[in-house]
């Protein structure tokens, strides 16, 4: 977003590092650029309410915060994302931007960096970042996904087809049951990036440099935690230990592997659904996905899966994320993890992919699915595996026999089971298809 002003606001560190840095041509990402602002708005505040900052000045800085956290600033944070791995030149680029918006007595270190280090106040806004983006955007999302797949499996409920288990047929199951179990996967997912929130909110603000407090007042800290969860409503905590926050970057580890879950869950019910809606003619067929484009520039109406493949790419996606990540986690040395900027990159990067991927997801594909019940049903009845119903009455043995004619000859089962002695009640009674699936009702 371009801003009114029609000069470059920052100063002589953040052209250092412009100059020093042209790696990727990729900024910090614009959530952390916002949150840096909401820090430095709060962090004024604080301290001029410690009697630290001349109000006047506190409050020319806050305003100037605000409009960093609105966004409108977004285009004077152009330091590439690969740069100093505390972050230095991003909080740098903070202060000088905000100092020359909130006029020439407001020096970018004494005044607006006033209590604060790079080493506490960015990593700060990363972890902030995320949390906002995960509560605000991800869950969300996820909620929606949710929400589809469980209406998908009342809608299906009583649609039933073959099981499949080893890509071979297995005893029947009803449609219904399978989005249930996708639905509560995904439920499953929102709930696991849910625990992992209260670590993500624990803030090292207040450590300064090494995470003994040097240069800050005892208050400034959780003045400034309070400061930020009334304006935004998350929940900012202080860190279980200040050395442990100012060293480690365990908490993004840990939301990251829960996006991880995620993504693995997301590949697992889009290739399901991708699978089910194979053909229409030589595949299963058991399902029709939505239309959006023409599947092939070639073949005359051909229709691809082409959500659930964006889905798997972007799983893929947040997988290599996660492990950059973890990577990233491995480098706190002594009292510093020098890899935030790549942590910042690729966890807000994960989850804006998660959540785009979740909402189109829902709506451009599992809403629009209708299933191809006569199609499934036939496959119900063909699925040999469907002779274990009858193992109680006449034996795995003799079952098996069943099966294995049936399977040579082309027959169904209840054929052959008629012809090898199996009276019609007992066939009546084991091979209830809809019983099958749902043996307790």
């Amino acid at each position: 977003m371009k801003t009114e002003e029609t000069r470059e606001l920052w100063g002589a560190e953040t052209t250092k590092a412009i100059a020093n840095f042209p790696v990727s041509g990729e900024p910090i990402p614009a959530p952390v650029a916002r949150w840096l602002g909401r820090i430095k708005g709060a962090a004024a505040r604080a301290n001029a309410d410690l009697g630290l900052l001349d109000r006047d000045k506190a409050e020319r800085i806050a305003a100037a915060a605000e409009r960093i956290a609105r966004g409108e600033l977004d285009d004077q944070f152009p330091i590439d994302v690969f740069q100093t791995g505390s972050g230095t030149s991003s909080n740098m680029n903070a202060n000088e931007v905000l100092a020359k918006l909130a006029g020439d007595d407001v020096h970018a270190n004494d005044d607006v960096n006033m209590g604060q280090s790079s080493n506490d106040v960015f990593p700060s806004a990363v972890h902030l970042a995320a949390l906002d983006e995960i509560v605000n955007n991800l869950l969300p999302a996820l909620e929606q996904l949710a929400n589809s797949l469980e209406a998908k499996a009342v809608e299906f409920d009583d649609v039933v087809k073959s099981g499949r288990t080893h890509w071979m047929d297995a005893v029947p199951v009803t449609l219904g049951q399978e989005f249930a179990g996708y639905a509560a996967q995904v439920r499953q997912g929102y709930e696991r990036v849910g625990s992992t929130l209260t670590r993500l909110g624990q803030i090292p603000l207040g450590g300064t440099a090494v995470g003994t407090g040097l240069n800050t007042h005892p208050e400034f800290a959780a003045r400034v935690r309070a400061l930020l969860a009334a304006e935004t409503g998350l929940e900012i905590s202080a860190p279980a230990d200040p050395f442990e926050a100012q060293a480690a970057r365990d908490g993004i580890v840990e939301a990251s592997g829960a996006l991880k879950t995620v993504a693995v869950s997301l590949t697992k019910i889009a290739n399901d659904i991708r699978y089910l809606g194979s053909g229409p003619r030589a595949g299963l067929g058991e399902i029709a996905l939505p239309e959006l484009q023409k599947g092939s520039s070639i073949m005359p109406g051909k229709v691809n899966p082409v959500m659930p493949e964006v889905v798997t790419q972007v799983a893929a996606q947040v997988i290599g994320n996660d492990t950059a990540i973890t990577v990233g986690g491995m480098q706190g040395h002594f009292e510093l993890n020098v890899f935030v900027p790549l942590l910042a990159r690729n966890i807000l990067d994960s989850v804006k992919l998660l959540a785009s991927a979740s909402r189109l997801f829902a709506e451009k594909c599992v809403d629009g699915i209708v299933a191809n019940r006569e199609t499934a049903e036939h496959y119900a009845e063909l699925t040999l595996s469907a002779a274990t119903a009858l193992n109680p009455y006449i034996g795995y043995d003799r079952a098996t026999e069943i099966v294995k004619e049936a399977a040579a000859s082309g027959r169904s089962l209840r054929e052959v089971a008629r012809e090898k002695g199996v009276d019609e009640a007992t066939l009546d009674e084991a091979l209830d298809y809809r019983k099958m699936a749902k043996p307790h009702g």
